[in-house]
């Protein structure tokens, strides 16, 4: 208890310096004049028909682009819809098809996944030719377009992970022939192409349990050496045995005498003999490989990180083609376009990554609501989601004011997403405290009431069955709040608040499954290794996903775009953003399910039994 006040005065601290901050702030927006922006009084009714005066005060006339040039008729014999489709088709295929089966190839090392990278390939450069003769036959219609400049960038990360892989497929052969082995045609493409294990692993470890100084090993010993057992009366089934057993013996024993004789010529001989320097060149040799092997598996783990990170690169392509090709996001719609597409985008894929769990992606970790199946410490699922809030609250919150002059007072919608950027840095701070198994140590140690000295030695404590897994609400607490307060933002139009109530309930939504999650878990933990898919996983992984999409929906310019058109209507923006996150799921479930059947071609049959 004593060793828990330090932090208790560091917490208190930082509430005093966070409080007087609010204070400062709030001291600044009390004396500034209200929010000179062209948006709606938040406390008049929302408007019902759009207003291209105001609009027309605040935005420019919005200019031609590619869609308009390839299906309303602007620009006659200039369009080349055609190859625009191919571009985008092409393209899709390479990150949405290729590359995730190349990944999931790639995590059992099967011998095809050479195949999916050549096919990676393959479209990437139908795609980049299409795109490129499109935009040679077509006038630019967007100055200063990033999409290109991102896409060769996003192509060259990928041709560099594809240069590592070749690099260490030919580092592979040179030390296949530089071992001499006996080369064959099967090990040469299990070892050195595939870069699987060979079966000498399997027999040192079959051999290794001959020489095992167990009990039993020496009780058949004894037994083969008995005089009642000559050889005379053993047949050759038996006699093969003990010629093994007694050969097994023999390199035990070596291997001992070696072991002692060394120790025993470095005592006697002193550290300057042959046999130490050997000792210490071999302890020199197992420190160097012991941090080669480290760093081999962080070169791993980047490698598929990375790779992974491609996949989520190609869906920010999209998006930044899309309005390319659309024409949005210019001039004073570019700061709430980006916020719209980054943040939506981010609740999409967050979404979709939460699916992929219920369906049992990141068991090996237990992140697939299930027990770890190795006995290692891994950090928790929850450990993440509390690490990217945390991360995304203390960058957003500089990132307000981008587009304000120095010196502009704070204006109540900056503030309001002020509020929730610091609400999402605390609350991921706390929920990646709370997976601290440090600091879970610290708090348990307030049941212990008396001192060490009084208890004598330590006693070993039970553990509830909760501490076997995680209940942390803080992530699913961060993004339901967000989602509350977002269906009460204030809005210009009526259709602009129906949007946004829209997907601030489908957050609120996942957060109210996430939680009944952590209830139903809490009150039975899993204790299986096996995937527990909890259905309340499933709906709100769904509703997540999809309020990202209507998030993305509800910029200003597309709800203005919409109001033009007639399209206005609630029902249609969420059934689009139902179809289109149901079409994403089914395409996670192919890929999860994909991965799942390579390692099943490749893993002994399991046999599964009822827990009832």
């Amino acid at each position: 208890m004593r060793s828990s006040w330090p932090f208790a005065r560091l917490y208190g601290l930082a509430l005093i310096a966070t409080l007087f901050a609010l204070s400062v702030q709030a001291s600044d927006v009390l004396l500034a004049p209200r929010d000179e922006s062209h948006h709606h009084n938040s406390h008049a009714a929302p408007l019902t028909v759009l207003n291209e005066t105001e609009v027309s005060m605040y935005h420019s006339p919005t200019p031609e682009s590619y869609y308009t040039i390839d299906f309303e008729g602007a620009g006659e014999g200039t369009r080349y819809p055609g190859l625009m489709m191919a571009h985008i088709t092409f393209m899709s295929l390479a990150f949405f098809v290729a590359l995730p089966i190349g990944i999931a190839m790639r995590s059992v090392k099967h011998a095809c996944r050479g195949v999916a990278v050549f096919a990676f390939w393959v479209l990437c450069a139908l795609g980049c030719a299409s795109g490129g003769l499109y935009e040679k036959l077509t006038p630019n219609m967007y100055e200063g377009s990033a999409h290109t400049m991102q896409g060769y960038l996003t192509l060259l990360v990928a041709l560099s992970l594809s240069t590592i892989d070749i690099l260490t497929v030919f580092r592979r052969i040179y030390l296949f022939f530089r071992g001499g082995e006996r080369f064959t045609i099967k090990g040469f493409w299990q070892t050195a192409i595939l870069g699987r294990k060979n079966n000498h692993d399997r027999y040192a470890a079959e051999y290794a349990g001959l020489v095992d100084e167990s009990e039993e090993f020496e009780e058949a010993k004894i037994s083969l050496s008995s005089p009642d057992r000559q050889s005379g009366d053993l047949d050759p089934i038996e006699e093969y045995a003990r010629d093994t057993a007694q050969w097994a013996n023999n390199v035990h024993h070596h291997r001992h005498y070696r072991k002692h004789s060394t120790a025993s010529e470095g005592t006697l001989f002193g550290s300057s003999s042959p046999s130490s320097s050997l000792d210490k060149i071999q302890e020199v040799k197992d420190v160097l490989k012991s941090k080669k092997g480290l760093l081999q598996r962080i070169g791993n783990i980047c490698f598929a990180v990375v790779e992974r990170f491609l996949v989520f690169a190609g869906l920010w392509q999209t998006l930044l083609g899309i309005v390319i090709y659309t024409g949005g996001c210019r001039e004073n719609y570019v700061n709430g376009c980006l916020a719209h597409l980054i943040k939506g985008g981010i609740f999409w894929s967050y979404g979709l990554v939460t699916f992929a769990r219920f369906l049992g992606s990141f068991a090996e970790y237990g992140w697939a609501w299930n027990q770890a199946p190795r006995n290692k410490s891994y950090v928790s699922a929850e450990f993440t989601e509390s690490f990217v809030i945390f991360f995304y609250g203390a960058t957003n919150t500089w990132m307000e004011r981008f587009g304000a002059h120095p010196g502009d007072p704070y204006t109540t919608k900056q503030i309001q997403h002020i509020g929730i950027a610091v609400m999402f840095c605390f609350a991921g701070l706390i929920g990646m405290g709370i997976e601290s198994k440090l600091l879970r140590k610290w708090l348990a140690s307030s049941a212990f009431t008396t001192s060490r000295t009084e208890r004598g030695a330590e006693e070993s404590v039970e553990e509830p069955q909760s501490y076997s897994a995680s209940f942390n609400p803080f992530p699913a607490l961060a993004i339901g709040v967000t989602g509350a307060a977002m269906a009460a933002h204030a809005q210009t139009y009526l259709f602009q608040v129906q949007i946004h109530t829209l997907w601030g309930n489908l957050l609120v939504a996942f957060s109210a499954l996430r939680c009944f999650t952590y209830f139903f878990l809490w009150l039975r933990p899993p204790k299986s290794v096996l995937p527990s898919r909890p259905p309340t996983e499933a709906l709100g992984s769904f509703f997540l996903a999809c309020g990202g999409l209507v998030f993305m929906f509800s910029t200003e310019e597309v709800t203005i775009a919409a109001m033009r058109r007639g399209r206005d209507d609630v029902m249609m923006f969420l059934n689009v953003a139902v179809a289109m996150t149901c079409f994403a799921f089914c395409w996670t479930l192919f890929v999860v399910g994909f991965k799942g059947w390579l390692k099943s071609r490749i893993c002994p049959v399991i046999s599964f039994s009822s827990s009832v």
